[in-house]
Formats: C-alpha cells, structure tokens, sequence
C-alpha cells in the first residue's frame, strides 16, 4: 500500500502525524508522507488517517 498527500488541500492540522508518526510528519507547511510503502503493520492506521482527515487530502494506493 502507499500513501500520498494532497498538498494543496493539506491544512496542516497534524491529526495525522499524531496518529500515525511511523507514516507521517510536519514538513514547513504541510504533512508529508515518510514512507515509499506502508508497512503492512501500519495499513489500518493509514487507512484511519485518511477517513479521518478532516481536508480529505489523503489518498491510499492498494
């Protein structure tokens, strides 16, 4: 699975760099994601983040 962040409709909230550290961090305006791949133990808090993000600008490729 791979993870990918909408920059221009990220708002910077950091519900998922809480969430999910291990996928996620804060870059100078935007969250980026740190992984080329999602570990396997780490697909649901993905998955989490995405129906959670409260701008709906991240996308999940199976």
């Amino acid at each position: 699975m791979k993870v990918k962040i909408d920059e221009d409709l990220c708002t910077a909230c950091e519900l998922c760099t809480d969430t999910a550290p291990e996928i996620f961090e804060m870059g100078d305006d935007v969250a980026k994601v740190i992984v080329d791949v999602v570990p396997e133990d780490q697909e649901e808090l993905a998955r989490e983040c995405a129906e959670s993000c409260p701008a709906e600008c991240i996308f999940i490729e199976e």
